[in-house]
């Protein structure tokens, strides 16, 4: 039976405004961010979302608390859902790092996987590692629908990888993720399939320019 797997980024951090990439790091939620959780588990309760999983970072786990508490749910914490490591990019901007060496960025821009930041978790053992993760939430919860919150690189690169798109890619087919906005996929034992986009949780559940199915 196909799982219904509600992809969502979580709120804003501190270093939202900058553009700072934010993977190991623990960056706290604004108070913007702090709203936007909440609006989600609102979003999560007329939804009907039958369980709630996230990363282990705060931030994720943060987001995912109201929709947790609306629900009457404990979240389900998998490791697999980590952000991914930018190594010598980690807390940085683009602008600081290309004043740096733009070589190395021009490369990252073209190819992340080819590219990658130096000391940087490689692209595709992040989205080998994303992918497997939600799989196993899609097997757990076959037939029903679940709210994952994790992280803006990595479920893009895992996306890339469901999708069968090359991982290095990721930054130009899917340009980011939206604080607190939901793509929708739908898993199976033979394949995944994009449902929608990068919605906002105040948008209509159905409907809309950002839907990709019926």
């Amino acid at each position: 039976m196909a799982a219904r797997l509600l992809l969502v980024r979580h709120g804003e951090t501190e270093w939202h405004a900058e553009n700072r990439y934010a993977g190991v790091s623990d960056v706290a939620l604004t108070a913007k961010g702090l709203r936007q959780a909440e609006e989600l588990g609102q979003w999560a309760l007329h939804r009907g979302v039958d369980a709630v999983a996230c990363s282990p970072v705060s931030r994720a786990r943060l987001t995912a608390g109201p929709a947790a508490d609306a629900l009457g749910v404990r979240p389900q914490v998998v490791e697999g859902l980590r952000e991914v490591d930018f190594g010598w990019g980690e807390g940085r901007t683009i602008a600081e790092m290309a004043a740096e060496d733009p070589e190395a960025v021009r490369r990252f821009m073209e190819d992340a996987e080819l590219g990658a930041f130096p000391g940087s978790e490689p692209a595709s053992e992040a989205a080998a590692r994303a992918s497997t993760a939600l799989r196993g939430i899609a097997r757990e919860h076959a037939g029903g629908t679940v709210l994952v919150v994790a992280h803006n690189t990595l479920l893009r690169m895992a996306l890339c990888a469901m999708l069968s798109i090359p991982v290095g890619r990721y930054r130009l087919v899917f340009p980011r993720l939206d604080n607190a906005a939901v793509t929708e996929i739908e898993v199976t034992d033979t394949g995944t399939a994009l449902r929608s986009l990068n919605v906002p949780t105040w948008a209509p559940v159905h409907g809309g320019t950002r839907n990709l199915g019926t």
